[in-house]
């Protein structure tokens, strides 16, 4: 993938109109429109809240739960529709690539950056709930576009590596779903970390392993820095610097291994589609 060629004009114009007409397609024919990026995870958290902190008593203890939760899932369902329609972008734009020679990677960006659009809707109405319930911001907010470059990156080198997958074996898909169900419960979204604290494997504590998982460290770092700095760890206060690094370098090589095997195989995608 060559990142010079983002600059290019006609590259940015494409990528532009590819991403107002995933947005439009969205929410086409539907009475709510874009309001259902809002409502899905409103909802959702609904449940979330009712199931897991007023019957099963998931809590930190804190007033800022609720919105700590709310948070995280707006954050998982950014990660999980980001990467799901960067997965299944090469497929759907198959007609595309048949009549127009331009880098490939652009469908993913243009299917994620709708996801983006969606995000920051759900990330403004998450302030307005941390305003009204008494949050105070810190300058930890400062490393929020950090953070969400991460989260982005993260999901861009999954989507690039699974759309590949995705172009020679549909049943990708169906796997994806497992292992999205499987990441959401191993990370702390709808329970606080400190829920496992007594746990360990091998005789390391799960709250390390958990927090080697990129998700599971932009999550809270997010957390942390937007709502509440006080009760959410984060792998800064868990160990060293070393420690600290490692999911970030994860996510570094994941973003590598996806683009080498997308620009491998991305000159092949109009036939084999």
């Amino acid at each position: 993938m060559k990142i010079m060629e983002f600059f290019n004009k006609k590259n940015r114009i494409l990528l532009y109109e590819l991403v107002k007409t995933d947005f439009k397609l969205r929410y086409q024919g539907s009475a709510l429109g874009v309001l259902w990026s809002v409502l899905k995870p409103l909802m959702l958290f609904a449940v979330m809240y009712v199931v897991f902190v007023k019957f099963l008593k998931f809590t930190d203890g804190t007033p800022t739960y609720p919105i700590v939760l709310l948070l995280g899932i707006s954050l998982w369902s950014f990660f999980t529709e980001a990467t799901t329609v960067g997965m299944q972008s090469i497929v759907g734009r198959g007609d595309i690539l048949r009549k127009i020679n331009f880098p490939k990677y652009i469908i993913i960006l243009s299917s994620m950056f709708s996801a983006l659009i969606s995000l920051f809707i759900n990330i403004i109405v998450v302030l307005i709930f941390a305003i009204f319930t008494g949050v105070k911001l810190s300058w930890l907010v400062l490393w929020l576009p950090m953070n969400f470059l991460q989260l982005f990156v993260l999901a861009l080198g999954i989507s690039l590596f699974l759309s590949t997958l995705y172009v020679k074996f549909r049943d990708i898909g169906h796997i994806y779903e497992v292992i999205l169900q499987i990441v959401f419960y191993s990370v702390p979204i709808i329970y606080p970390l400190s829920q496992v604290a007594n746990f360990k494997v091998f005789g390391i504590s799960a709250q390390n392993i958990i927090m080697l998982n990129p998700v599971a460290q932009i999550i809270q770092d997010i957390r942390h820095n937007l709502i509440a700095p006080v009760t959410t760890p984060t792998t800064w206060g868990m160990g060293g610097i070393l420690y600290s690094l490692v999911p970030i370098i994860i996510t570094i090589i994941i973003l590598i291994i996806g683009a080498l095997y997308f620009n491998k195989n991305s000159k092949k995608f109009a036939e084999m589609i």
